[in-house]
């Protein structure tokens, strides 16, 4: 089947590089920033791993002399765009940072009062728009695509998937929200008005999880590093925003198969629909366990826990 125009063209990598150091530490910023909560470590490992990647690129070029002199020359940056000239990885990485640095300037420690939403809709709304414009309208080279629909109509197993997904969820988010008590990292949701701004804001967050970490993060790696390499540095990426969010405890050991998993997902069908809708029908669970958990009585003949 072919794929999507939406869908940039990967080109052939290299099984390891040098240019996986300067990845990895901007990637490690992530944790820097929402899980030990250092801001000048983070700072510190994104200008690191920005310097490494401009010395990796130069380097490179200084290798292939031929290669940096046709780059060079005008209208070489069409042609890389339409996907024959290597693409940078500094400015990728760039990109990355942008969005990162954007978020970590708000404390992402879910609230729902009407500043809180504001200020998550700023920030998780920056951190997808101007990396986007960045590599639209500055670099000229639409790195970051929003592909929707992807390879197609879905397979009866993705249809399968859906269900599995529910199901799964029915069975462990209970059991992990409220035998870890990390349910109390959410506010208390008893009114009509507050469960209404959770469902609107569990899902808007969840939809903004595979705009930046799937189709920004993850997509702008794919770039560079083959699948399984790009997945897990995302992942580190996906996994310490959700730590600070609230899944913490043994969270992780479920939001890191998740991450993980939304990643080869994405691969396979180049569907953000997709995607999106298996991470909504996720996070309705979520949504649902978290009124349950503050609610005794409410929702008891839904759920096992």
């Amino acid at each position: 089947m072919p794929a999507h125009p939406d869908v940039a063209v990967v080109p052939v990598v290299r099984a390891w590089s040098w240019r996986l150091v300067p990845a990895l530490l901007v990637c490690l910023a992530a944790p820097a920033f929402f899980v030990a909560r250092i801001p000048w470590l983070g700072w510190v490992l994104l200008a690191a791993g920005l310097l490494a990647a401009l010395v990796a690129e130069r380097t490179d070029a200084a290798a292939t002399p031929a290669a940096a002199a046709d780059a060079s020359r005008p209208g070489a940056a069409g042609t890389a765009a339409a996907g024959i000239g290597p693409p940078s990885l500094l400015r990728d990485l760039s990109l990355i940072a942008v969005g990162m640095l954007i978020v970590s300037a708000i404390p992402l420690k879910a609230e729902l009062d009407n500043l809180a939403i504001l200020r998550f809709a700023l920030a998780l709304g920056g951190a997808v728009a101007v990396p986007y414009a960045i590599s639209r309208w500055v670099y000229r080279d639409r790195a970051i695509r929003f592909p929707w629909r992807g390879g197609g109509r879905w397979t009866r197993f993705q249809w399968t998937w859906l269900v599995g997904v529910l199901l799964l969820a029915w069975l462990i988010l209970p059991f992990y929200f409220i035998t870890s008590g990390v349910y109390l990292n959410w506010p208390v949701v008893d009114t009509p008005d507050l469960i209404a701004r959770l469902f609107v804001g569990v899902g808007a967050v969840g939809i903004w999880d595979e705009l930046f970490f799937i189709c920004t993060c993850f997509a702008l790696l794919r770039r560079h590093f083959r699948f399984w390499q790009a997945n897990v540095l995302q992942s580190i990426v996906f996994v310490s925003f959700l730590w600070e969010l609230g899944y913490q405890a043994w969270g992780p050991f479920l939001t890191i198969p998740f991450a993980l998993l939304q990643g080869f997902i994405f691969m396979k069908t180049r569907s953000l629909a997709y995607v999106v809708t298996v991470h909504l029908l996720f996070d309705a669970v979520v949504f649902l366990v978290l009124v349950h958990a503050h609610n005794p009585g409410m929702l008891d003949w839904l759920f096992l826990v």
